[in-house]
């Protein structure tokens, strides 16, 4: 069966993925963390790609970032072969250190941008593997707060989004239910399916007209029911993704 073709961004912004595998670890200690960092810097050299934010886990590396002079296929390939070659030289492994296939999805907006970004620094609390971002030394959150003498990451375009410092840190400690990317398994319908299915539980052209609060209650029981992506939820109700990534 031939692949799906990977989803292109309108902004050449993507939140990847890469996983080790069967889930295996990609990282035996800090000096692995640092060289999978000096991959990242090398590639942005060669394929100009500006990254926003990255968390680099046990097993498995987010990164938040824009398309350059190559596709992003490539540019993400020479992160993960380089680190990969270097990793089975040190550790005296053959064979594939991540899975295939790199996983990947379009930030098309501000706000599924900042989403995506808190989920990124998120990453190791809700792994519980540190009560506070800040103390989580492998992500772009430091270099954010001034913390971290790592230049790797573009900071000037997620905080133009905000007012000050202060708010980007209320911002990216809020308690949520973002669900990006690693949890997005949704169930694949054609349109007029995914119509018909939303149709039982309201009609359509009634949404806009309902107030906030009773139209969130009803797109959170739709998403509930059908588990249909958010991109499509937003082509058949004609209500935006933003919306609907935070229901």
């Amino acid at each position: 069966m031939p692949r799906k073709a990977r989803e292109r961004s309108e902004t050449g912004i993507y939140h990847v993925m890469l996983k080790g595998i069967d889930k295996k670890d990609i990282f035996a200690g800090k000096q692995d963390y640092e060289k999978f960092l000096y991959y990242v810097n090398r590639a942005m050299e060669i394929s100009k790609f500006e990254v926003y934010g990255y968390c680099l886990m046990p097993n498995h590396v987010h990164i938040l970032l824009k398309e350059g002079t190559e596709k992003i296929g490539d540019a993400i390939r020479r992160i993960a072969v380089g680190y990969a070659q270097y990793f089975n030289i040190k550790y005296g492994r053959n064979g594939h250190l991540f899975q295939n296939r790199f996983r990947s999805e379009p930030v098309n907006d501000d706000v599924y941008f900042l989403i995506v970004l808190r989920y990124i620094h998120q990453n190791p609390i809700k792994a519980n593997m540190v009560i506070n971002m800040e103390d989580y030394e492998w992500s772009s959150y430091n270099e954010y707060i001034m913390k971290s003498k790592r230049e790797i990451t573009n900071i000037k375009f997620a905080m133009e989004l905000f007012s000050n410092i202060k708010n980007f840190k209320k911002f990216m400690m809020e308690r949520n239910k973002d669900k990006c990317l690693e949890y997005n398994e949704r169930i694949r319908y054609t349109d007029k399916e995914l119509e018909k299915m939303i149709m039982s539980i309201i009609d359509i052209s009634k949404l806009k007209e309902l107030d906030k609060e009773t139209r969130d209650e009803v797109l959170r029981e739709i998403k509930n029911v059908t588990k249909a992506s958010n991109r499509q939820l937003s082509n058949v109700t004609g209500i935006g993704r933003g919306i609907w990534e935070k229901v």
